[in-house]
């Protein structure tokens, strides 16, 4: 929305002329106000990044054991397990992907709140699909 200031202090505001300047939930989804807030604690930029340093520690460690094939070969099997052959719109579990990686014997914050699988809203799969292959 943008707005003009006259000279005689009224306002002109431009609405888009598809929506009425009222964003569209079905095919963009609600937006989030989470990117804009800044971190609340110290720790939690360590806590985002605790796997990926924890990643690269146990490929320091394999590097210096077995040599530099064993942290290739392990990196190139959780590449080929995290790309996604079928285009679904549905979440996948991942089983494969936390047992090389060792998340399948822990259970986090992240396994039992906010999974989006336990959400209770599930939009249009048509839609969804054609917005993710860039159909829509």
């Amino acid at each position: 929305m943008a707005a003009n200031m006259d000279v005689s202090g009224c306002t002109e505001v431009s609405l888009d002329k598809k929506n009425y300047g009222v964003p569209d939930f079905m095919a963009e989804g609600p937006t989030g106000v989470k990117s804009g807030i800044v971190s609340s604690h110290p720790l939690e930029k360590s806590e985002k990044n605790f796997w990926k340093n924890q990643q690269e520690q146990e490929f320091a460690n394999l590097r210096k054991l077995q040599g530099l094939h064993a942290p290739l070969r392990l990196m190139m099997e959780r590449s080929i397990v995290t790309q996604s052959e079928s285009p679904s719109v549905f979440p996948s579990s991942n089983a494969l992907a936390d047992a090389l990686s060792g998340r399948d014997s822990i259970i986090g914050f992240e396994d039992i709140l906010n999974v989006p699988e336990n959400s209770e809203m599930m939009g249009n799969a048509h839609a969804m699909y054609e917005r993710k292959m860039g159909i829509f």
